[in-house]
Parts: structure tokens; C-alpha cells; sequence
């Protein structure tokens, strides 16, 4: 997309592209890490019996602070949090906007370690933050005593590190990630958006959260919730940290809809995190069979495996969506990422590549 030019945008934007994956009506779509398992009947009826409620007085504005989703969000994580620790929002893109309105702007530097989240550049330019990018090791690790240099180097306002990371499912080492926050002269987000794929043992950040008051961890309902359409994501932090946040939200920013479905939602944990175990166990089958084909395979802690490599990946990519499956070309050169779906999707997806393969 280029904007004409009378059209009076910021010059850096003109050539911008909207960001987004394919979203194409094809039998298997395994392209944005989506959780294949809706909600039960009886989640999805109590979800609806609230949005009902809230429906009724919609001609008034929704609870500006989220207090109750927010206590409940609280409940769900632990780790002695309470409301005053965590604010939601739409989505955890929102949230990371936030972060960068707040922490970030005109002479700040946001800094991370490529390949990550392809977003985070994006939030750094539509808050005018300069951005920064280190290096990755070969198998997407953090070199920590790199990080710490690039750290006193660039001085970063923030710094955004995902875990499990996104496109390539690792997860960051505890020490590594102690290393890089005591460096950290702004604040540190460690992005969790898929925290309840982490296999066990693979500790959360919000483990540090007491020694470390810099220290953000954000979240969604998206993935393990199978909330991706409720939009809704979330933060925890200090409560200093989550009032400079409050400062530059926009005013009633989430529904009272929004609000209604997640609360309703979060009642159901259980029952919606039911399929996160065999998720899992669907990731780790796949990426045992993908080696098995001679493929390279990122060990992932996510619901996605990322692996190749491809000399032509669009042609793959392309071959893959002419037999019916979606996934996704993202990340570093010659490497596709899927997402896990179910084991029907899983076998149409392994069926498709033997074929592209031959």
C-alpha cells in the first residue's frame, strides 16, 4: 500500500502495510496460533448469559478502571497479586501500546533481540520510540552477555522480550533474563501470551516480579483461553507501573461487553485450559515427526513449532495453501511456522508436506 500523495500521512507510514496474517477460507488454517478447541456449551452459554446483562444497560458507560475483571485476572494468575498489579485491555497489543506511550515517545529506545514478535517495531514507530534490535543465537536463544553489552550500549527505555517467544517458541533461561533486568536501566516486559503452552518446569517471570519493580509481564486470553475473539489482554506490575498506564489510557477503552465475556471466561479456566495438555502433547508429537522428515525444528514452548529450513519458502508456503492448509511464512529466512490444531488438522498438515516434500 502507498498512500497518494496529497493524502497528508507521517512520510514514515506512506509505505507502510496494515499488519496481518492471511485470513483465508481454506479447510486448515494453522497460520495464527489460534487455540483449534472453542469454548464448552456451557462456558459459551454463561459467557452469553453475562454479555445479556451487560446488554441491558449498555446506554451507560463500563467500569473505566476493569476493577472486576481485573480482581479476577488477579485470582487467575497468583503469585500474591491483587487488582492494584494488573490492568487489561483490548488485547495485549493494546497493552503493549500502552507500555510504549507511557515509557517510550520522542528520544526513548525500545530494544529487543530478532527474530521476536514482528509488532513490537511496529508499536515503537507509532510512538515515534527509536527502536533497537539485537541478535539471537542460532537456536533463537538470548546471548545474555551480548544483551547486557547492547543493554549499556543503547541505554533502552524498554525492553521487550518474549517467553515463549514469538515465531520460534523458545522460552528465555531464568538467569539469562535476571542478567538482562538488573542491566535494564527502563522497564522490562517480558511477553507471556503463550505462558500456559511452557512445558513443565519452564518458569514465568512473574516469579521476579517482587524483587524487580521495572519488571512488566504481560498476558492474553487469546491462545490457552480460546478468547481470541474477546480481545483481551493484561499486565502485571508494580502498582506504581499500572497507574502510568492508567494515565494514558483512553477513556472506557474496554466494553462493558469485553469485561462481561472475559469475567465469564475466566470462571471457566479449567475447563477452557482442559485441551492446553493435550495441545502440548500435539506440539511435541509434531515436532518429533518433523525432525523424523529431516526437517530443523525449534524447540518450542508455545502452541506453534517453527522449522525448516526451506530454500524457497514461499514455494512451500504456497504448495501448502494450494492443498488446503494455511500456515504461516514469518520469522527468519527459509523457516515456516504452524500452529498446533487437532489431530485431524495435524495429519491433513503432515499428508500435504510429505507431498510438497517429494
Amino acid at each position: 500500500m502507498t498512500a497518494p500523495e496529497w493524502v497528508p500521512v507521517r512520510e514514515e507510514l506512506r509505505e507502510e502495510e496494515p499488519y496481518g496474517a492471511p485470513q483465508l477460507d481454506v479447510p486448515v488454517q494453522l497460520n495464527t496460533n489460534e487455540n483449534p478447541y472453542g469454548p464448552s456449551a456451557a462456558a459459551a452459554r454463561d459467557i452469553a448469559e453475562e454479555v445479556f446483562r451487560a446488554a441491558t444497560s449498555l446506554n451507560r458507560y463500563p467500569d473505566r478502571e476493569a476493577t472486576d475483571l481485573r480482581n479476577a485476572l488477579a485470582a487467575y494468575l497468583g503469585h500474591g497479586l491483587t487488582v492494584e498489579n494488573v490492568w487489561a485491555a483490548n488485547g495485549s497489543n493494546e497493552v503493549m501500546q500502552q507500555i510504549l506511550q507511557a515509557f517510550g515517545g520522542p528520544g526513548r529506545t525500545a530494544l529487543s533481540f530478532a527474530p521476536t514478535y514482528s509488532m513490537y517495531p511496529e508499536y515503537a514507530r507509532n510512538t515515534h520510540t527509536r527502536w533497537v534490535e539485537g541478535m539471537r543465537r542460532d537456536d533463537f536463544s538470548i546471548d545474555a552477555d551480548a544483551a547486557v553489552a547492547l543493554i549499556a550500549a543503547e541505554k533502552p527505555d524498554v525492553v521487550f522480550l518474549a517467553s515463549p517467544n514469538n515465531p520460534t517458541g523458545t522460552t528465555i533461561d531464568p538467569a539469562e533474563l535476571r542478567a538482562i533486568v538488573e542491566a535494564a536501566p527502563g522497564v522490562v516486559v517480558v511477553d507471556e501470551a503463550y505462558a500456559e503452552f511452557r512445558r513443565s518446569g519452564t518458569p514465568t517471570a512473574l516469579e521476579l516480579l517482587p524483587e524487580f519493580p521495572k519488571l512488566l509481564v504481560t498476558r492474553t486470553m487469546s491462545k490457552a483461553f480460546a478468547f481470541a475473539g474477546g480481545r483481551l489482554g493484561y499486565v502485571a506490575a508494580e502498582p506504581a507501573i499500572i497507574d502510568v498506564l492508567r494515565v494514558v489510557r483512553l477513556p472506557y477503552h474496554l466494553s462493558a461487553v469485553s469485561q462481561a465475556a472475559a469475567i465469564a471466561a475466566l470462571r471457566h479456566a479449567d475447563g477452557l485450559l482442559a485441551q492446553v495438555d493435550a495441545l502440548r502433547a500435539t506440539r511435541d508429537d509434531l515436532a518429533a515427526w518433523l525432525e523424523g522428515e529431516g526437517f530443523d525444528v525449534a524447540a518450542s514452548d508455545a502452541n506453534f513449532i517453527l522449522f525448516g529450513t526451506f530454500e524457497d519458502r514461499h514455494a512451500t508456503w504456497q504448495a501448502l495453501l494450494d492443498r488446503g492448509v494455511l500456515i504461516r511464512e514469518v520469522g527468519p529466512v527459509g523457516w515456516l511456522r504452524v500452529s498446533i490444531g487437532t489431530p485431524d488438522e495435524m495429519e491433513a498438515f503432515k499428508q500435504a508436506l510429505k507431498e510438497v516434500a517429494r
